[in-house]
């Protein structure tokens, strides 16, 4: 049996990157351990919520206004400019109430430095891809030939070695962690059988997420569509409309249209009877009973989505958006729809062929059995074998 440890977990305060661990910390405060959540306040009630406790920072990440950078080295130092600020913060906090095991998000980096200071292992929680073989040779060579990017990492190499940290270069440090345990289906990872061994794919970990309140399907509606750009990239009041057009006064569809913080509904004009909007919805609890999504293709909601065995359109808006809806695409479960090309005739063709489709259908309930079947209590007992005890 093992026995009660103190876990502290090192975050940023975006919802994508805080929901996809926050069952695992739930199942690790449920097994009797003390979970410690580093974290900007922002995302308190979910820290809490999940029963850990808070330990505040003051984030300089644009999570408010959501004013991220399209220049990818402009947004590498925005995150790296955050964990600079974050560490000494984050040490001091930890000083003199160490944790027995750091966990971390893909961008909670000075958990790392600080494992590798005070020889405390650490697990890396990935709400996203992992390096694969070829991702250096690749991926980090192509960002290396875009204008900054010698300076950035010559940044973060001094940063490193001022903190201690002499062994690992930039690519090391946050390409190869100790362990990583990534919330992603393995279908969704490029070159998968490539990814080292000390990666585990444990898949989504979803729990009933009730704090964020409950949906019921309509009596009424033969079938229901969940639209929604996530977070982030929601201002888009004329791809709404195009949603409109396309599913409104559909025969048989009740539609779900969440349209964000930034977009007034005054700007959709009328809205067709089987249609309701909101800035923000329950997605999960909608997606258990939906039959259809219409996603930016985020890792989570992507995820979600095959957890939920959901047919998908994938309009992508940014980052790693457009290699997610390839893959979906690619594993048969979904089509993907630029928005440019996302006008109300090609939305509702596309939606009518993916829903009626029974090889679209067999594929997810392959997949979303397999996932289901896995999950938060396994995440749970990978990261206490990680611990440096096991018994009492």
């Amino acid at each position: 049996m093992t026995r009660r440890a103190h876990i502290a977990m090192v975050g940023i305060p975006a919802v994508s990157h805080v929901l996809p661990g926050l069952e695992v910390v739930r199942e690790l405060v449920a097994r009797g351990h003390r979970v410690t959540y580093a974290n900007d306040p922002l995302v308190a009630d979910l820290v809490t919520g999940a029963g850990a406790e808070l330990v505040p920072y003051a984030t300089t990440l644009p999570v408010a206004d959501a004013d991220w950078p399209e220049d990818p080295i402009e947004a590498m130092d925005v995150f790296l400019q955050d964990a600079m600020t974050q560490l000494p913060v984050i040490r001091e906090a930890y000083e003199d109430d160490r944790p027995d095991l750091f966990l971390y998000d893909i961008a909670g980096y000075p958990a790392r430095v600080l494992g590798i200071e005070w020889d405390v292992p650490t697990v890396q929680l990935s709400p996203t891809y992992a390096a694969w073989a070829e991702h250096e040779a690749t991926v980090m060579e192509a960002l290396r030939a875009l204008p900054g990017a010698e300076e950035h990492f010559a940044r973060f190499d001094a940063w490193l070695v001022r903190n201690g940290v002499t062994e690992l270069d930039h690519t090391a440090f946050s390409g190869r962690p100790d362990r990583v345990l990534a919330l992603i289906p393995r279908e969704m990872q490029p070159f998968a059988d490539t990814v080292a061994d000390t990666v585990t794919f444990v898949g989504p970990c979803l729990g009933t997420r009730a704090d964020q309140g409950e949906w019921t399907r309509p009596a009424d509606a033969d079938k229901v569509l969940l639209v929604s750009l996530g977070s982030a990239c929601t201002d888009r009041p004329g791809f709404y409309r195009e949603c409109l057009k396309a599913f409104g006064d559909l025969p048989g569809w009740h539609v779900v249209l969440q349209i964000g913080a930034f977009v007034d509904p005054a700007e959709l004009g009328d809205i067709p009877a089987n249609v309701e909007t909101h800035p923000w919805v329950p997605q999960l609890a909608i997606l258990r009973r939906a039959d259809a999504f219409v996603t930016h293709a985020g890792m989570g909601g992507s995820n979600e989505g095959l957890y939920c065995g959901v047919p998908m359109i994938a309009v992508p808006q940014a980052t790693d958006q457009f290699d997610n809806a390839d893959r979906l695409e690619s594993l048969g479960v979904a089509r993907r729809i630029d928005t440019a090309d996302a006008d109300a005739d090609v939305l509702r063709s596309t939606l009518l062929e993916l829903t009626s489709d029974p090889e679209v259908a067999r594929r997810l309930d392959g997949i979303g059995s397999r996932l289901r079947a896995s999950g938060t209590a396994y995440a749970a007992d990978l990261v206490e074998a990680e611990l440096p005890f096991r018994t009492r």
